[in-house]
């Protein structure tokens, strides 16, 4: 795995979020499948127009073993772009997870593959293959502009993406945002006097 991308794979999304201000967060309509899911590695980006997937098949084939398959699929809700066939030969190959502006199918044989699958929900209906679509290209998926090789995040609180000329940055940020939480928490859990200190604090702003 990549080094930066390990780093970050202990990160909470919380405290990437913080460290870029918000600001760069997907939609919070594009969740995980599982609450437990969680993923982190660079974006292998795929652009679709609404009901056709080939272009989703081509980047399983040539994306990198570790890579996150972002697919702008416009937010529609009612073609899936893959079902439990195609997110298999993904999990297979080796792709380290999928992030979608749009739906999936076979919800209960996705599942079970405990593959980490992050979408707007699930439809009954299939996509096309009339071959229309573009990868490895800037895109936009939940909200976000998403460049190949940005590092994706995802967890049970939604998905970041970090740029990568912001790489380094973002993740010393994080680290200081996850330790300063650690310390706050160590130091006022359970403490009524410390908690209504902070409050104070908080409120004195």
């Amino acid at each position: 795995m990549d080094p930066l991308v390990k780093e970050f794979s202990v990160v909470p999304t919380t405290c990437i979020s913080d460290a870029m201000d918000g600001l760069n967060n997907l939609s919070p309509s594009i969740k995980p499948l599982k609450e437990e899911y969680t993923l982190a590695g660079r974006a292998f980006t795929v652009k679709i127009p609404v009901g056709d997937n080939l272009a989703v098949l081509k980047a399983i084939r040539v994306a990198n073993p570790g890579d996150i398959l972002v697919v702008d699929a416009k937010g529609d809700q009612y073609r899936a772009i893959a079902g439990d066939f195609v997110v298999g030969m993904a999990q297979t190959l080796g792709i380290g997870g999928l992030v979608v502006d749009g739906v999936i199918r076979d919800i209960v044989g996705i599942k079970a593959l405990n593959f980490p699958v992050f979408c707007k929900g699930t439809a009954v209906a299939a996509s096309g293959k009339a071959g229309v679509g573009e990868i490895n290209i800037p895109i936009s998926c939940g909200g976000m502009a998403v460049q190949p090789g940005d590092i994706i995040v995802g967890d049970a609180d939604g998905v970041v993406v970090i740029p990568q000329a912001m790489e380094q940055v973002v993740l010393a940020k994080s680290l200081e945002k996850l330790t300063k939480d650690k310390i706050r928490e160590d130091r006022i859990s359970g403490n009524r006097k410390e908690i209504i200190e902070h409050l104070d604090e908080l409120l004195s702003k």
